[in-house]
């Protein structure tokens, strides 16, 4: 499977019960991870999707009924529309987890609505995390930053905020993540070349080029990818195709790094050979391992949920000896 192709996480969900395991999914279809149940909440139709997009992008922020209208109507709101958004709101209410220990998801106000996370978790807050410890990782140890990367993409479903309308709110949080999203990929496809995987990653490079015509990074990558291949005249022949690409669309000419770049293959630049393969600080470190600090908080939650249920048993069980107790014909 290539980067290109990730799909939903199958390991490191955050786990638990009532809130503390609830996230909120926003990198594809909306929808919810009830933390009690496992199971998943997708709430049913354009505008709830959009209701409960805007008030994770913006939890613990007052949100107005005048910029929540407008995010699910635009320009033209109904002529109730305030009544119209409490409707929306109450359902929503309705839809999500029971929450525990007194905590309220929607708070109601003067001014208008709050969404309080509490202790559930959103996948937005998992792919930064993990993207940002790529990122750190890169310079020292590829090899644990390309590990660190790939979790962080495998979280998206699809397109961020799929069929959650094109409110400002919702489009603009989309825009901002897929570039998120392309930033990521691009750290690590580098974090591949240093670990002189440059044979591994053309093929997904010449699709991000196809699919990204105007990103000069990706025609940088694959250009250093086929130049370490020994394959110096494809590698120019990308950049010309940058070049017509850029100047068909937007009348300009690729940027200094495509152009120094292009510069570096026709001189056989010291600098563009392969490096040799790195040395990981950590060899056994694996990408559940790369969670690790994140896990104490989860651990001590679940301890507590645990002492919790044994309580619990202990009641039960003196409930019923209490009940057998009272049976006709017992002692």
């Amino acid at each position: 499977m290539t980067v290109l192709d990730l799909g939903r996480a199958t390991a490191g969900t955050d786990s638990g019960t009532g809130t503390e395991g609830t996230e909120f999914r926003l990198l594809g279809p909306v929808e919810i991870r009830d933390g009690r149940t496992g199971e998943d909440i997708v709430p049913p139709g354009s505008k709830q999707r959009a209701l409960l997009s805007a008030f994770v992008i913006h939890a613990g922020q007052l949100l107005s009924v005048d910029r929540l209208t407008e995010e699910l109507w635009g320009d033209r709101p109904p002529s109730n529309a305030a009544n119209a958004l409490q409707a929306h709101v109450a359902r929503l209410r309705r839809l999500l987890p029971a929450p525990d220990g007194g905590h309220e998801w929607i708070s109601t106000l003067p001014a208008g609505y709050l969404l309080t996370l509490g202790p559930a978790t959103t996948d937005v807050q998992r792919f930064h995390r993990l993207s940002a410890k790529g990122r750190a990782a890169l310079a020292s140890d590829p090899g644990y930053a390309a590990e660190l990367l790939r979790r962080a993409l495998s979280l998206w479903r699809g397109p961020a905020l799929q069929d959650s309308g094109k409110g400002p709110i919702c489009t603009t949080e989309a825009d901002r993540l897929e570039e998120n999203r392309l930033t990521t990929l691009e750290t690590l496809y580098e974090a591949s070349l240093r670990c002189a995987q440059h044979g591994e990653i053309t093929g997904e490079l010449e699709k991000l080029t196809a699919d990204h015509p105007l990103r000069e990074r990706f025609y940088d990558l694959l250009m250093l990818a086929l130049y370490r291949g020994g394959r110096q005249a494809e590698a120019l022949g990308v950049y010309e195709r940058a070049r017509r690409r850029l100047m068909d669309a937007l009348g300009i000419e690729p940027g200094p790094a495509l152009r120094g770049r292009m510069e570096a293959i026709l001189n056989h630049a010291p600098g563009l050979s392969a490096p040799p393969p790195p040395h990981s600080h950590a060899p056994a470190r694996t990408v559940a391992l790369a969670e690790a600090l994140d896990l104490g908080g989860e651990i001590a939650r679940l301890r507590r949920r645990i002492d919790e249920l044994g309580l619990e048993q202990e009641a039960l069980v003196r409930r019923f000896d209490a009940m057998v107790a009272r049976l006709p014909g017992t002692t």
